[in-house]
């Protein structure tokens, strides 16, 4: 009998804990990943903690994996996919492919979707059991370590960028140098636009600019952030990678005409923006998740072009509940990364 390990919950409240258990053989449509590197997302928490509905115990989380095909399921033949092909899988977990979005070809708001971690066992584990359309290639210019969070990480700010209004020389500005905010910052670059890079603290200026930001705002300062990006011309383009409300909320003074906020950070605390604030200047205020497989790939491919890669701290499996809580504290730089020999 084969075995593999797993860094499980076991139950509400509980430590993590390693266990052994018997390898799954993928089913139809499914495939088996040899896990070789998986981060770890702040909303992890949201399983762990069984604060989002249908979680169920033990949980193994982990929404950001990066491995190798091990064991193709049946009925995959015309997707193109080989024993040992890189492979990656997201917050994007697979689709129902029935729901009206997916009819309508949106899969990444699949009313039914799949997540690592919450629908099926994720990837704090040696093997993982994930459906086809969850794939993503890995580009050889990636290791494991770093493509694992373009799964999640790597593909909101992404997406998020590429998807909004903004054209290259436009002002656009990272709220947050976080796990999501760092890749925003460089991402924003990369595209061609102007970046401004928003956070606490002046010390923080001189990693801004390492990350190549034009311009940093120190959130702290007497100057408030909505009239430091006025003074800068407005920014047509806000990604709010900080999981603060009140953060979010300084940052849409700032925006120019016809300006939109981008959130992306996780707050569960309502946002203070007025109708006012909105109408004047026709400013937008738009939600943006992930992204689908295809999306974690396109995220991949452009960071292996530009040579973006996040900043990450690797960890072996046995240490996935120090690493957890040391993320959940705000003190991973920037993302810690489960890695298995």
């Amino acid at each position: 009998m084969s075995i593999y390990r797993v860094a499980q919950v076991p139950a509400l409240g509980g430590p993590f804990e390693i266990v052994e258990r018997e390898v799954p053989r993928p089913g139809p449509r499914h495939v088996r990943i040899a896990v070789e590197a998986c981060g770890i997302c702040h909303s992890d928490a949201f399983f762990v903690t069984a604060a989002l509905p249908g979680v169920t115990f033990p949980v193994v989380p982990g929404h950001e994996i990066a491995g190798r095909i091990e064991e193709l399921g049946e009925g995959i033949e015309d997707w193109g996919w080989q024993l040992g092909d890189r492979v990656a899988v997201g917050w994007f977990g697979g689709s129902c492919g029935h729901c009206k979005p997916c009819r309508q070809g949106d899969f990444i708001v699949c009313e039914n979707m799949k997540t690592p971690g919450w629908t099926y066992d994720g990837g704090f584990g040696e093997q993982v059991i994930a459906p086809v359309d969850a794939l993503a290639r890995i580009p050889d210019g990636l290791t494991s370590a770093d493509a694992a969070p373009m799964g999640c990480a790597g593909v909101t700010t992404f997406n998020g960028l590429r998807r909004s209004p903004a054209l290259p020389g436009d002002l656009v500005a990272v709220v947050g140098l976080g796990g999501l905010g760092h890749l925003g910052v460089k991402y924003a670059v990369a595209m061609g636009f102007e970046t401004v890079a928003v956070a606490r603290g002046a010390e923080k200026a001189d990693f801004a600019k390492q990350l190549g930001a034009h311009h940093y705002v120190d959130s702290t300062a007497a100057t408030p952030v909505a009239e430091a990006l006025q003074s800068l011309g407005g920014a047509k383009v806000v990604l709010a990678t900080a999981g603060n409300s009140q953060a979010i909320t300084a940052a849409v003074d700032g925006l120019g005409p016809r300006g939109e906020l981008v959130v992306i950070g996780l707050d569960t605390e309502p946002l203070g923006a007025t109708p006012l604030q909105l109408l004047g200047a026709a400013r937008e205020i738009r939600g943006h998740p992930s992204g689908t497989a295809q999306d974690v790939q396109d995220t991949m491919e452009f960071s292996a072009l530009h040579g973006i890669r996040p900043t990450i701290e690797t960890v072996p499996l046995e240490q996935a509940g120090e690493a957890y809580q040391k993320m959940l504290s705000g003190a991973a730089r920037f993302r810690m990364v489960l890695t298995y020999d």
